[in-house]
C-alpha cells in the first residue's frame, strides 16, 4: 500500500491563487463590470471550466478574499453589484 502524501495542498493554492490573479485583472481592466461578466469571462476565455463558478460564489470569493483590492457598489439600474478597484469609483459607498 502506499503511503499518504503530506502535503500542503499545492494544487488547491494553486487554483486559488489563479482564480484570484484572472478576476483581479478582469476587474482592473473592466471597472462596473458584473459577477455574470466575470464568470462568463474566466469558463469561456480562459478555460476554467471545471472550477464550478457561478455567479453567487465569485460575489462571495471577492468579498472574501479580494476585499484589501476590490470593492463593489449597486448599479441601481439593474439592481445587481458591480465590482471595481478599491477607490477608484468616484461616488461609490461600501455597504457590509
Amino acid at each position: 500500500m502506499v503511503p499518504r502524501r503530506v502535503g500542503k495542498g499545492s494544487q488547491k493554492r494553486a487554483r486559488f491563487e489563479r482564480l484570484k490573479t484572472e478576476v483581479e485583472r478582469f476587474v482592473f481592466a473592466n471597472p462596473g463590470c458584473s459577477a455574470q461578466s466575470i464568470v462568463a469571462n474566466l469558463v469561456h476565455d480562459k478555460s476554467m471550466r471545471n472550477h464550478g463558478l457561478t455567479p453567487r460564489k465569485i460575489g462571495f470569493f471577492i468579498s472574501r478574499n479580494l476585499s484589501k483590492s476590490l470593492t463593489w457598489w449597486q448599479d441601481h439600474k439593474a439592481g445587481r453589484r458591480v465590482y471595481g478597484q478599491l477607490g477608484n469609483h468616484p461616488n461609490h459607498t461600501k455597504s457590509k
